[in-house]
């Protein structure tokens, strides 16, 4: 049988999230790579992550040479993560932190956030606020690479998505499935689940998160109000580095590739 674990903040399972949302690294890190090589224009060196997590992508991009440094609300997430990046030879550069409310003491050439976690920002000035912390911690030339579920304006919207993997004895299998969604509000509410599987026992963790919602305009408004940046391309969540897309009324998955002027 399987037990319910009511929780708090799925994010402060940091083990189960990395083991979900980890397994399937490689097309993202390709992906990353050649946006620093083909859209920077400047040597990218550093790189930084707001809302890193668990360091999936950080503490790869380290092993290869870049000097990485982050930031997340989650106290369990940076904890992992600078465990993580110590165990890799990397001092500790992760710390709690607000993603629209930061300041770095050093530049860096690039940033990225790939899986949605800037739709957790919930008004226009916070997002705004966050665009603008980034554009002040790069480089002139330097990228922030930005990915998101756009609302379609027209055709039907993904309601959920599920994902599974396994390390050893331990199984997790994740789903997030929408349970409310107000456009005019521009709020989703999704109901975030792990199923986990050891030899010992069986558990199911359940939480709520808001996503704040952006039509492609609505997007496109956002970058605009922020007049450090400009979108230099477009791609969708196949991360095809030579499959560019064009924006339209039907777009959901996008990833923005923005350079500070």
């Amino acid at each position: 049988m399987t037990e319910l674990q009511p929780a708090e903040n799925l994010y402060d399972y940091p083990h189960y999230y990395d083991l979900v949302y980890g397994s399937d690294w490689k097309a993202e890190f390709e992906f990353l790579l050649h946006c620093f090589e083909q859209h920077a224009l400047c040597m990218v060196s550093r790189v930084f992550e707001p809302a890193c997590g668990t360091g999936r992508l950080l503490f790869r991009l380290a092993k290869k040479g870049y000097q990485v440094s982050g930031l997340d609300l989650s106290k369990s997430a940076v904890a992992f993560c600078n465990r993580r990046l110590a165990r890799s030879g990397t001092s500790e550069q992760v710390f709690v932190g607000n993603m629209c409310d930061f300041q770095l003491d050093h530049e860096v050439e690039a940033a990225f956030n790939m899986i949605n976690s800037f739709r957790h920002l919930d008004s226009e000035q916070a997002a705004r606020d966050h665009l603008r912390c980034v554009a002040a911690t790069l480089a002139s030339g330097g990228i922030y690479v930005l990915g998101l579920h756009l609302s379609p304006a027209e055709g039907t919207t993904t309601d959920g998505e599920s994902w599974s993997a396994r390390r050893g004895h331990l199984c997790v299998n994740s789903s997030l499935h929408c349970i409310d969604r107000d456009l005019e509000q521009r709020v989703e509410r999704y109901r975030m689940t792990y199923d986990v599987y050891t030899p010992t026992r069986n558990f199911q963790l359940v939480d709520e998160v808001a996503f704040r919602t952006y039509t492609a305009a609505q997007m496109a408004e956002l970058i605009a109000s922020v007049k450090d940046f400009a979108v230099v391309e477009t791609y969708d969540f196949s991360y095809g580095v030579d499959q560019p897309i064009e924006i339209d009324e039907r777009t959901e998955d996008v990833v923005y590739v923005l350079r500070k002027k």
